[in-house]
């Protein structure tokens, strides 16, 4: 997740009174047990280095959140230009890799507007309009906080056929330097205000501020809309404490690093999960507890070497989404296939309810 970045549902969010049935339940949470698919807690190789032809047809994905407007897809790293912008490059494996839809996550009202114009270039892509916790303080330099929101407001109303959802919006107490917590608390709470009057989709963000994430959306519940936390990298307590608010939780590379974290996703049931890639960030890296259940492994060069028809090391892109339903798959002992097309059942359901 970037530090300094950052449809019509009106049906109210529903909060069970009782603990949500999960899909295991641990004994003992200081042991992670994983589905026999292990022979010695070792994974035997089968990287496969492909594109689309392992894929079947039939099996459609869709990236819920993308940071597209990153400069790393025109070629710009730290601030130096290292290659051509290839981002018409990036779309194009991603379609090829059974990508149907593509959401672009936004994280200031400059942000939305970027990802707004390039999800103009294509049917298939989608964008967020919402403020990112870290940049929260964007509300008070822009002279009016009313006038920010305002801005966010009129950027959803104004392009209906492209915003799907209200974000990223939420509490990152990681990364307090570049926002408080006071500022990140009350313009959640204001932008939460726009979901409830636009009618629109939550896209959610917690990092280490479980407590006071969910005390909010408690505060607020008969007025919430339906939405998703994405990126969850919690314990099974805090999958359980999103689950009771009822709503969906997002899996990606960040969300796959521990086993602990494993065992969190194995706790959430099938129909309350989605998937994404948080690309350019949050890839499945060598050191990650899932590293070993990951089956599709794509080319990649240097990015002082790009090659257009190769990934760039160390860049995520929505083509490695695959990694991520093949984790999830495997520790969570089910098909695939059914796997895959519950998810995508999930997120049609929020995202695009007018299309089922």
């Amino acid at each position: 997740m970037k530090a300094q970045r950052q449809s019509s549902i009106g049906l109210p969010c529903v909060v069970p009174a009782e603990p949500v049935e999960t899909a295991r339940t641990p004994a003992n949470l200081s042991v992670y047990p994983r589905p026999n698919t292990r022979t010695n807690g070792q994974t035997p190789p089968r990287k496969r280095f492909m594109l689309a032809a392992r894929m079947s047809n039939l099996r459609k994905f869709i990236d819920i959140g993308a940071n597209l407007t990153d400069s790393m897809y025109q070629g710009i790293y730290h601030g130096s230009q290292k290659h051509q912008p290839d981002l018409d490059k990036v779309l194009e494996r991603s379609w090829k890799n059974n990508l149907s839809k593509i959401i672009i996550t936004a994280g200031s009202v400059e942000d939305s507007k970027k990802a707004l114009e390039i999800a103009r270039t294509d049917d298939r892509l989608y964008s967020t309009v919402g403020c990112h916790p870290t940049r929260c303080n964007e509300f008070d330099e822009y002279g009016n906080p009313e006038e920010y929101l305002k801005s966010l407001s009129d950027l959803a109303l104004n392009n209906k056929d492209k915003v799907v959802a209200i974000g990223e919006m939420g509490l990152d107490y990681d990364r307090l330097n570049f926002c408080p917590k006071e500022a990140q608390k009350k313009y959640f709470e204001l932008q939460l205000s726009l979901c409830s009057t636009l009618k629109l989709p939550m896209f959610l963000h917690c990092r280490n501020a479980s407590d006071d994430f969910v005390r909010i959306l408690r505060k607020h519940k008969n007025e919430l809309t339906p939405g998703v936390v994405h990126s969850f990298d919690g314990n099974p307590e805090d999958a359980n404490s999103i689950l009771q608010l009822g709503l969906y939780i997002g899996v990606n590379g960040c969300s796959l690093k521990t086993e602990e974290n494993l065992f969190a996703i194995t706790t959430i049931p099938s129909d309350r999960l989605m998937i994404e890639t948080d690309c350019p960030w949050c890839e499945i890296r060598s050191t990650h507890a899932s590293a070993n259940d990951v089956i599709t492994h794509f080319p990649s060069v240097k990015k002082e070497k790009w090659q257009a028809d190769q990934m760039v090391k160390g860049r995520n892109e929505p083509c490695t989404i695959v990694q991520i339903l093949e984790v999830l798959a495997r520790i969570r002992d089910e098909e695939e296939e059914y796997l895959c097309n519950q998810i995508y059942k999930n997120t049609m359901k929020l995202f695009f309810p007018y299309e089922l």
